[in-house]
């Protein structure tokens, strides 16, 4: 039995003892250790790829000089943009001068119109009684004038006789003064008369102007671009039910107003050379000119308004049609006049790295790069302006800049 028991034990297993592990510490060290030395294996490898004689292998583009326009108007070398719309300077909404009800409107809409043209008629029914009715007034006071200047006519002999007979001793005095009275009185109808056929006649040239207003005239040269009214409405100032009779748009007066921040307001003066692009026509460059900086902020938007007047008129060009400005620089007013490059170049926006007004770009010399400091333009659909730092004509790097440093050799792939 004994023998049994000890053979027993010593077939039992010892799990007292805990099995040897690997240090943890040992593992992240290995680990360490080869990532390490794949960072040294892509950093060799990166050096020794840009120090073969090929070296980094780039794209380029040459940068392109901003020639003038029609008439010397630069069309680049944008300083800013910026966006707003086509307004009128002059326009008016024609209506009646009080209550009326429309008889006739002689004009569509889309309808260039003359000044002093009839565009309308109102109901003049009870203006012309009126007129009428003073007319008519000022004929029986004219009357009442006559009968007057004629009393007074008699009475002037009388007056004068019995004013010798006072002095000769003839009459008494108290019979004088009676024909005194009688001649003063004349006289005063007279006065009277006067002032009351006055009074009449500026009747007749009120009740004229009221026949006239029911007659609507075009204020100046335009085109109608609303037309609200139809016979039997009734309009007024005060309640035109949908803008009056017609709108009418002196084409001639269209201007762009853009908002432009506050910020870049000292890159826009008067007289400053712009170009204009409108929604509509995206590729028409409209040669331009700031016509003034309004001399006040918006604090709510923190923004300038600035006006810009058209050099050129065309029909295309219609009120409320979104544009885009485009403020040029001015320096081509101080070149030769023979001169067709305006100052600056554009590039491809993926050549510059920009930085607010100024940027980075890396010139192409030999099989070597520049980094190069440039004053920054406009960007817009037609690429990056480069005010300054970059010569038309010069090789630039495109794509990823951020592996590039001056002085890298590269090599330029077509």
């Amino acid at each position: 039995m004994d023998d049994k028991a000890a053979l027993l034990d010593q077939l039992r297993m010892d799990r007292t003892a805990s099995p040897p592990r690997r240090a943890a510490g040992s593992r992240r060290g290995w680990l360490i250790g080869i990532s390490a030395i794949a960072a040294l294996g892509a950093a060799a490898g990166v050096w020794i790829f840009a120090s073969t004689p090929g070296g980094i292998q780039v794209h380029t583009v040459l940068a392109k000089a901003l020639a003038t326009g029609v008439g010397g108007t630069s069309t680049g070398g944008s300083l800013l943009d910026a966006s707003g719309y086509v307004v009128a300077l002059r326009e008016a909404t024609v209506s009646g001068k009080a209550i009326y009800k429309v008889n006739e409107v002689l004009v569509q809409e889309g309808q260039a119109v003359k000044q002093g043209q009839v565009i309308a008629r109102l109901d003049d029914t009870n203006v012309r009684a009126a007129l009428e009715q003073s007319k008519a007034q000022v004929k029986q006071l004219e009357a009442a004038l006559a009968a007057a200047k004629l009393a007074a006519a008699d009475a002037r002999p009388i007056f004068q006789r019995n004013q010798t007979q006072l002095a000769e001793g003839l009459i008494s005095p108290q019979t004088f003064d009676v024909s005194k009275s009688s001649y003063d009185a004349a006289q005063s109808s007279v006065l009277i008369a006067a002032g009351n056929l006055a009074v009449a006649k500026a009747s007749v040239d009120i009740n004229q102007r009221y026949e006239d207003d029911t007659i609507i005239k075009a204020p100046f040269d335009g085109v109608v671009t609303v037309k609200n009214a139809q016979p039997g409405q009734i309009v007024s100032p005060q309640f035109s039910g949908g803008g009056g009779i017609a709108r009418i748009v002196d084409m001639d007066s269209l201007e762009v107003d853009v908002d432009v921040s506050e910020n870049f307001i000292t890159r826009v003066h008067s007289k400053q050379p712009a170009t204009i692009m409108l929604n509509a026509y995206p590729d028409w460059q409209i040669p331009a000119e700031v016509i003034e900086v309004i001399p006040t902020a918006d604090r709510s938007k923190a923004t300038v308004k600035v006006r810009i007047g058209f050099k050129q008129k065309d029909s295309r060009i219609l009120p409320e049609m979104g544009a885009r400005v485009a403020f040029l620089d001015d320096a081509p007013r101080s070149r030769a006049a023979g001169s067709s490059l305006a100052p600056g170049v554009l590039v491809p926006p993926e050549a510059v790295q920009a930085n607010g007004d100024t940027g980075t770009v890396f010139v192409i010399n030999g099989d070597l790069i520049e980094r190069r400091t440039v004053r920054l333009g406009t960007r817009n659909a037609n690429g990056q302006t480069i005010l300054a730092g970059l010569e038309p004509g010069a090789s630039v790097v495109i794509g990823d800049l951020s592996q590039l440093s001056d002085k890298s050799r590269v090599r330029i792939v077509q």
